[in-house]
């Protein structure tokens, strides 16, 4: 017999037939009886002092039902942490990036709110911008916030062990810099938040996220209403990959115009404002210094990293961290110095990423391959003496609980052939490897935690309840797929109730890569919580110990006499008969170290586990026109164990298309003067599916000891890894290695240029 009946099979997702064929409902398809609609007036000025703002005449046009600015706000300012709190969502005092939110209106319909807008007199004091990292910190730099002397928002410093030492017993040591800008996330669904306020005062509020619980909060802290009174409710979700787990300015905008209107309010983002008005990735230069032994093994490693933040702290501290971490997380280290820069900038807010780092993560892989050049080694061998093992801290003193990095790195290129290829290819291929390490969750005080509840109906079917959130992923499958299997139901049987603060407790949300282990293990508690209690009725009716009885197809039976059985729904109604209920609770708090804390404190257990990934690309660029053609990508991570393949390959793929083909090759934010020239998805130039080449996907299981049935995360270390093997295959196959991210036409063709001019120099 199969251990089990539906965890490790690829079975359907259950949201698969809703959303093929449209069915399913995300936030802009929300409508409620006399909804209005919600448009905000943004900021034409990077940075600019605001005067005065008069609404009269948009208050006075038929059909705008409420006008707010800033008097309608508290006035209070927000942020992730208490020391960061430094964004109003409607600014009294000056606005500090192109697109920034100053007025809002509510009409009864879309021509009407934008006529109104139109009528908002707005009177600035244009002030002086920064638009770099470089710029912001220099002596005499407008400030963007006083409080913040030289625009510098953040300081991650983390040194151990003697650096010193570790260079001057280096064999050899280089430095290098790297650069990449702004990733723009392009999530499939624009930005959208209806809200509604009932009679009694109560909040009902749908918006993508990452976490309704982490919504919530902040939106009763801004409104000055109580917690139990704002409920964040379930609705599909059209992709995060990091970008949505913070409050938005539209959430509060649109419960404003809701409040003051007395009636519905929906504000529904063009592509544009999704791109100007919501989170950005970091864009950041990395100096990297290594020094390593005649085996290429790391002895020692300083990295200064500057970040361009935008206009407002938002994740910042996490930010600046999370590079490091994957670095220290995939590559043992014992002496090693990280000085992390967040500064501000007239730019829009930047946040947390799913290929966050690309100048740092592919600065370190290009930079371990230039190493191996001097060395004689080739780029595996690098990895492989370097890559991080099951039973290791890293430098941070994370334990590492099971690591497959070296599973990875094995047959990721095995699979792609690379000693039949690496320095075997013909002129302008190429061949490249990168890994990379992803933490499963991380410390989130009150929030760190998850809780699940199970109750049996009385035809055998249940419910689960619970917070965990789906951004497209398959979360929703993966709470069904272990509920049934641990209860010996068919996925047809478990109703899900997820995601809504009023009914659903408290869960971390995806935001740090953690619902399949925390969210995951608190449901199949709940359910092993369940099971205890079926049981013990059920033994009751057979006449046999508990311990003897299994679960299977919605019967009970006697493990070594099967045909002894009764059906669950008859044990649910003779429980129900005795006047007691069939339920199950299950909590699950991850195993890390409280005390750590980003910026005072990085040290300690920053996640009970994690994943690793390696990834190999293969390309062929075109010398006249610098355009790349990759030919093979072969993906391997480390999940622990899959809980459904097809679902985790997808996973796979889309991080490829993000992290490589995206990322690396095209996707690239055009700026003047602090506004976003190519804010729509055809002049970035997103990737489509028939511009993606053959992936093969290896999936590799080490599970986890405490992972849910040995699962942690899965997809985002092959994100991160695609693209520092796409670097490291373009590279190779010009023979010149570009330190500046992506790696456009423009760029490749200036480097095969200057090569051939210093080979002529040469001769």
């Amino acid at each position: 017999m199969e251990k089990y009946s539906l965890i490790g099979k690829s079975v359907k997702r259950i949201d698969v037939t809703s959303k093929a064929t449209g069915e399913a409902i995300f936030s802009a398809d929300i409508k409620l009886s006399r909804m209005l609609v919600g448009k905000i007036l943004r900021s034409p000025y990077p940075h600019a002092r605001i005067i005065r703002i008069d609404t009269s005449e948009a208050e006075n046009i038929s059909g705008v039902r409420a006008v707010v600015t800033a008097s309608d706000t508290s006035g209070d300012k927000w942020g992730v942490f208490r020391y960061t709190q430094d964004q109003q969502f409607l600014p009294t005092d000056k606005v500090r990036y192109v697109g920034e939110e100053v007025a809002a209106v509510a009409a009864v319909d879309e021509d009407t709110a934008i006529k109104a807008l139109k009528l908002i007199r707005v009177e600035y004091e244009e002030l002086p911008a920064v638009f770099d990292v470089e710029s912001a910190r220099k002596p005499g730099a407008p400030l963007i916030h006083e409080q913040y002397p030289s625009n510098i928002n953040i300081n991650i410093k983390i040194d151990v062990g003697d650096i010193e030492k570790g260079f001057q017993e280096s064999y050899y040591v280089r430095e290098d810099t790297f650069m990449a800008p702004e990733d723009s996330y392009f999530q499939g669904e624009p930005y959208a938040v209806a809200a509604h306020f009932d009679q009694s005062g109560n909040l009902e509020i749908w918006m993508p996220n990452a976490g309704p619980h982490l919504k919530a909060k902040p939106l009763s802290n801004v409104l000055k209403i109580p917690l139990n009174k704002v409920r964040v409710r379930k609705v599909r979700i059209g992709g995060a990959f990091g970008g949505r787990s913070e409050i938005s300015p539209a959430d509060v905008i649109c419960a404003l115009l809701a409040k003051k209107s007395q009636r519905p309010v929906k504000i529904v983002y063009t592509r544009e404002e999704n791109s100007i008005a919501t989170r950005q990735a970091h864009s950041m230069v990395a100096t990297i210094k290594t020094g390593v032994d005649k085996e290429g093994r790391v002895l020692a490693r300083d990295i200064t990293c500057y970040m361009d933040g935008g206009a407002y702290s938002s994740t910042g501290p996490i930010a600046v961290s999370v590079p490091f971490l994957c670095m220290e997380q995939a590559y043992r280290m014992d002496n090693v110095r990280y000085n992390g820069y967040r500064i501000f900038t007239n730019k829009p807010v930047r946040g947390m990423f799913r290929t966050h780092g690309r100048a740092f993560a592919c600065g370190i892989d290009l930079q371990l391959d230039m190493i191996g050049k001097e060395l004689g080694l080739d780029p595996v061998q690098m990895r492989l003496n370097n890559v991080r093992k099951t039973g290791e801290y890293t430098s941070t003193k994370s334990y590492i609980t099971s690591c497959g990095m070296t599973e990875t790195v094995l047959k990721t290129t095995e699979k792609a052939k690379w000693n039949e290829k690496w320095g075997k290819l013909p002129p302008y291929h190429g061949i490249g490897i990168g890994c990379n390490s992803v933490q499963t969750g991380f410390p989130m005080g009150i929030r760190g935690g998850s809780q699940a509840f199970i109750k049996f109906n009385e035809e055998g079917g249940i419910s689960v309840i619970t917070g965990i959130v789906d951004n497209g992923q398959g979360n929703d499958s993966m709470i069904v797929q272990i509920a049934a299997e641990e209860l010996g139901l068919d996925l047809n049987n478990v109703q899900l109730i997820t995601a809504d603060t009023e009914v659903t407790p408290s869960d971390p949300g995806s935001y740090s890569m953690c619902e399949t282990f925390i969210g995951g293990n608190a449901v199949r508690l709940a359910a092993r919580d369940a099971k205890k209690k079926l049981l013990k009725i059920a033994s009751e009716a057979l006449k046999v110990n508990a311990d003897r009885l299994d679960l299977r197809d919605k019967k009970i039976f006697v493990v070594d006499n099967p045909e002894q059985s009764i059906s669950m729904s008859k044990v649910v109604r003779m429980a129900l008969g005795r006047g007691e209920s069939i339920s199950g609770e299950g909590t699950y708090w991850p195993k890390v170290d409280s005390r750590r804390e980003w910026v005072e404190n990085p040290s300690g257990q920053l996640s009970e586990t994690f994943s690793f990934g390696s990834v190999v690309a293969e390309v062929k660029v075109d010398p006249e026109t610098g355009k790349v053609d990759v030919l093979e990508v072969t993906a391997a991570q480390d999940v622990g164990y899959a809980l459904n393949p097809k679902v985790i390959e997808g996973q796979f793929e889309g991080g490829v298309a993000m992290g490589g083909q995206g990322g690396m090759l095209s996707e690239y934010v055009l700026w003047y003067n602090g506004r976003v020239l190519n804010p729509n998805q055809l002049d970035y130039m997103v990737p489509l599916a028939t511009d993606m080449p053959k992936i093969n996907n290896i999936i590799v299981e080490t599970i986890d000891p405490n992972g849910p049935y040995g699962a942690k995360e899965a997809g985002m270390s092959v994100a991160m890894s695609a693209a520092q093997a796409y670097c490291s295959a373009v590279c190779n196959a010009i023979g010149v290695n570009i330190k500046e991210f992506p790696l456009t036409p423009d760029k490749i063709l200036t480097a095969i240029e200057e090569k051939e001019k210093f080979k002529q120099n040469i001769k």
